[in-house]
């Protein structure tokens, strides 16, 4: 199962005194995406409803690597890059859609959360078959070069 892409355009009111977007509107742009992905993984607001889970964010790491300018169209893929009894490791790319050129990429670890008791819990044995599908869909493909990457001086 390959994930769907999520367009937006970006609106004025994201943009800061830079002229660009805001660095926490990438974010809300992102997670607009994973809310598509979840859907079609059937872990989003439907999943929350019906067994009264879900998932937190426990780390994520943002690369910013082109400007994105009002009005500007972008679209965000989504990959599941690993998933275990509890976690979820997702990778998403923003492109520009009139050049294609890449402007960010997003890497998150979920937990899966039972909400009755805010403790990470494990997937039910569906959603864990589910997430090791979308796992299988892209394991063809290379590993983006930026995943897993940390935060280091050169040199360091």
């Amino acid at each position: 199962m390959h994930l769907p892409l999520h367009d937006e355009t970006i609106p004025p009111e994201w943009i800061d005194s830079n002229g660009h977007l805001n660095l926490a509107y990438y974010i809300v742009v992102f997670d607009h995406a994973l809310d598509v992905a979840f859907e079609a993984l059937d872990i989003g607001t439907d999943y929350r409803r019906r067994t009264g889970n879900s998932s937190f964010a426990a780390e994520t790491h943002t690369l910013y690597r082109r400007e994105v300018r009002e009005g500007d169209r972008v679209r965000v893929s989504t990959r599941v890059l690993g998933a275990d009894a509890k976690r979820l490791h997702l990778f998403q790319e923003m492109t520009h859609v009139a050049s294609g050129e890449v402007s960010a990429t997003h890497e998150q670890m979920c937990l899966h959360i039972d909400m009755a008791t805010r403790r990470v819990a494990p997937w039910p044995a569906d959603r864990q078959a589910v997430l090791q599908a979308a796992v299988r869909a892209d394991a063809a493909l290379p590993v983006p070069l930026v995943a897993g990457r940390r935060i280091t001086m050169p040199g360091g």
